[in-house]
């Protein structure tokens, strides 16, 4: 077998051209026949039993090429790619130019590579300090929270429905006096102020007293997710059922003892505070570190693949669809309600994906610049936690190589923000 690598014209990509030896070829046409036989029906033989010859003469030689293709060319395409050093950072765009029984196997294989970085500055980056302070109205917002996760819920009878109270309703809509699909509920609890149902529907129900009935007129969004509704005017027939409202409790030292483990409200407001403090250093650390990042990548020249950029877009969408997954929906429904193809949804992230490759190869180039390594106690305890989240043992984590790359790869890249963070400039 022989390979030519050759650049072409465009930046980051070469063409790789392959000759392969027909017996090796013919190998894979016979391995091919033989995993695809039983389901050959020719007459004059039982089903799967004709033989190759048969087989090749009654639907044409051609018909095992492209299986054979494909059985025997990605094994020597990545021992290649191995062999000779080569990063390819997308699917290789192939060309077959030759196939046939008894004969060489010649395709290219047009790739494109990783590319070159050029590190600008990252020593002594300026950036300026972010501090986030704890006030008394970030304490109090929270013990709000508290008070409202411990309110009681409490039936009114003697007043209107108002705003922040907890309705029961039946509703069902209609448009052009035509009733549609999901616009009918019964006992339906609505918090009003909510904004959970369509705009101009809440506030129409405030006024209204038990068992009044009312057609409440609201307009569909024009960006809603169904097509037949968006823009659309709607009548709803509502009929309202129960008033209820949330009794915060007094927050005092008796709210403290039962909200949480402390015995004044002193204590608790003290542990707020620290937590607040807690979770503001994180968000200054990664916000500068963000603004590290941003600033080495914009003294930094990379020409980026456009495959990279695909690639990169590809894991944001199964990321999205992961956690879509969580909420029982699906991509495509998801982009029915906000009203984008998945072209418009590649095209609008392909900026965010461009700046993910780039960080990721400048945190890259740091590595190598500056021989970075994952440390191996801190591979060990990463190690830990991985095992503990995933319910497995540490040393059959161990055994898997792809796995521990992973983590030794993400705690280098760890080491080298945090290299970046201690020979910053910080004003």
């Amino acid at each position: 077998m022989s390979i030519k690598i050759e650049k072409t014209e465009n930046a980051n990509e070469l063409k790789l051209s392959f000759e392969v030896e027909a017996e090796k070829f013919d190998e894979a046409i016979k391995k091919v026949y033989e995993k695809s036989a039983k389901y050959f029906n020719i007459p004059g033989f039982r089903k799967g039993k004709a033989p190759m010859a048969i087989v090749e003469k009654h639907y044409g030689p051609e018909i095992f090429y492209e299986d054979a293709f494909n059985e025997l060319v990605p094994e020597i395409y990545e021992k290649e790619l191995k062999e000779n050093n080569i990063e390819a950072v997308s699917k290789p765009d192939l060309d077959v130019t030759q196939i046939g029984k008894g004969q060489d196997l010649k395709f290219t294989a047009v790739v494109q590579i990783k590319p070159e970085v050029k590190l600008g500055k990252y020593k002594g980056i300026q950036v300026k300090k972010i501090e986030y302070n704890v006030s008394d109205e970030d304490i109090e917002h929270e013990l709000m929270h508290m008070a409202e996760r411990n309110a009681r819920i409490v039936n009114v009878e003697d007043r209107p429905v108002e705003n922040k109270d907890i309705t029961v309703i039946d509703f069902e809509g209609s448009v052009d006096g035509v009733k549609f699909e999901g616009g009918k509920a019964e006992g339906h609890e609505l918090e009003i102020g909510s904004n959970t149902f369509i705009p101009g529907f809440e506030e129409q129900i405030i006024g209204m007293k038990i068992e009044e009935e009312k057609d409440i007129k609201v307009k569909f969004p024009d960006d809603y997710f169904s097509e037949d509704l968006k823009g659309k005017e709607a009548v709803f027939k509502v009929k309202l059922h129960e008033i209820k409202k949330k009794e915060l409790p007094k927050i005092d030292d008796d709210f403290a003892k039962d909200a949480s483990e402390f015995e004044t409200l002193e204590e608790l407001k003290n542990s707020i505070k620290e937590k607040i403090e807690e979770e503001n250093k994180t968000r200054a650390k990664y916000e500068t570190e963000d603004e590290l990042i941003k600033a080495v990548c914009k003294e930094t020249e990379i020409d980026i693949p456009s495959g990279m950029i695909e690639t990169e877009l590809d894991n944001m969408v199964k990321d999205v669809e992961t956690r879509l997954s969580y909420q029982g929906m699906n991509m495509e429904n998801y982009l029915k309600m906000i009203g984008k193809t998945m072209e418009d949804f590649r095209a609008e992230g392909k900026e965010q994906a461009k700046e993910s490759v780039k960080t990721r190869l400048v945190l890259e180039q740091i590595i190598k610049e500056e021989k970075i390594e994952a440390d191996e106690k801190k591979v060990d305890e990463r190690l830990e936690e991985m095992a503990k989240a995933y319910g497995r043992d540490k040393e059959d984590l161990k055994k898997n190589e792809q796995f521990m790359e992973y983590i030794k790869n993400q705690l280098a890249h760890e080491a080298a923000i945090d290299f970046l963070r201690e020979n910053a400039k910080v004003k």
